[in-house]
């Protein structure tokens, strides 16, 4: 058993998990990388998981074992941030499996690279693909981000990093603040918030994490991991983006002008940006004009140098068919168009 100072702290706020603490328990036991500890904090379970993580404590000295009495995930994450005491900082779930290299190889990239500020990985699905198809296109989606670009690009599209595959350095919580409590994702909203404060960003190509979707997950059951929630807190950061990445002279324009494509981009007209046209390539919508701004086709939006893109069609296969057009026409990613949902 190690005594050298933990390189990493790991963080496992725990609920009601106790078919699945043990397994996950063993994972981060069975790392490579041994000077690790792990804050587990039991956030009012009313099964046997405070006695698993007692117990655990007990056996094993790199384990430590809090108590959160106030409910929510965000208290129980701020804990054992509170309680870390290396500057690295990973995340876990108490229902994943961690891959024993995990913590070695996202501690020695974080190691190797002083201007990075977070690290992930890739992760691997571990649901019902056929029963929760969305959600395994969902993990498919975030395996293809990798680069900090990548992450940058993708971010108001939907939260581009899986929460319990990071690690990254405790003094950013200092620097930047910790997870928020409110009526948001609480992961999406760091990354946001991070991101837009400059924080580099990327994953390794290896798959470290087995994530997995059982029905009572947070992200399924709770009001903040709804898609009006999702909408709702990027709407402030894709606007102060656009404010600062965006000459002031260029027009803006939202691909999408079903009535739910309007609907999400409205809330970033709350935010002070002004829409001047929309683009469809429903001919039935095409010459309408919605906000007071009228609904052009694509051929007619190319030849308009001054335009600036947001893409708010989310229908599977029609994001990639509007980058290769728009790319296709001189237009480049982040300097001309970006996608969102």
């Amino acid at each position: 058993m190690s005594r050298h100072p933990p390189r990493v702290s790991v963080v496992l706020p725990v609920r009601n998990a106790a078919p699945f603490l043990p397994a996950a328990l063993e994972s981060i036991r069975a790392q490579t990388l041994r000077e690790w500890e792990l804050i587990a904090i039991d956030n009012g379970s009313t099964d046997a998981s405070a006695e698993i993580l007692r117990d655990a404590a007990r056996s094993d000295p790199r384990i430590r074992f809090l108590r959160e009495a106030r409910p929510g995930i965000v208290h129980a994450l701020n804990l054992g941030l509170a309680a870390a005491s290396s500057p690295l900082v990973a995340r876990m779930d108490a229902d994943d499996i961690s891959h024993p290299d995990r913590l070695r190889l996202q501690a020695g990239c974080l190691e190797r690279e002083p201007d990075l500020g977070l690290v992930g990985c890739r992760v691997e699905f571990g649901g019902d693909h056929e029963a929760a198809a969305g959600y395994a296109a969902h993990v498919a989606w975030l395996n293809d981000i990798l680069t900090h670009r990548d992450i940058e690009l993708a971010r108001f599209i939907e939260s581009p990093i899986a929460h319990p595959s990071v690690m990254f350095r405790r003094d950013l919580v200092s620097i930047h603040g910790g997870y928020r409590d409110g009526d948001f994702p609480e992961d999406y909203e760091l990354w946001l918030r991070w991101l837009d404060a400059g924080v580099r960003m990327r994953k390794l190509p290896e798959t470290l994490l087995r994530w997995n979707d059982p029905p009572g997950r947070l992200s399924r059951v709770a009001p903040r991991y709804s898609a009006e929630a999702f909408h709702r807190i990027k709407a402030p950061y894709l606007a102060r983006w656009y404010g600062r990445e965006v000459d002031p002279g260029r027009r803006l324009v939202i691909w999408g002008a079903g009535r739910l494509t309007r609907r999400r981009a409205e809330w970033i007209a709350r935010h002070g940006l002004s829409i001047r046209a929309w683009i469809d390539v429903d001919p039935r919508k095409q010459g309408r004009s919605h906000l007071g701004a009228p609904v052009w086709t694509p051929d007619f939006a190319a030849g308009q140098p001054d335009l600036f893109i947001i893409g708010y069609v989310g229908t599977r296969g029609a994001r990639e068919a509007q980058r290769a057009f728009l790319t296709g026409h001189g237009r480049v990613e982040g300097r001309d168009f970006i996608f969102a949902a």
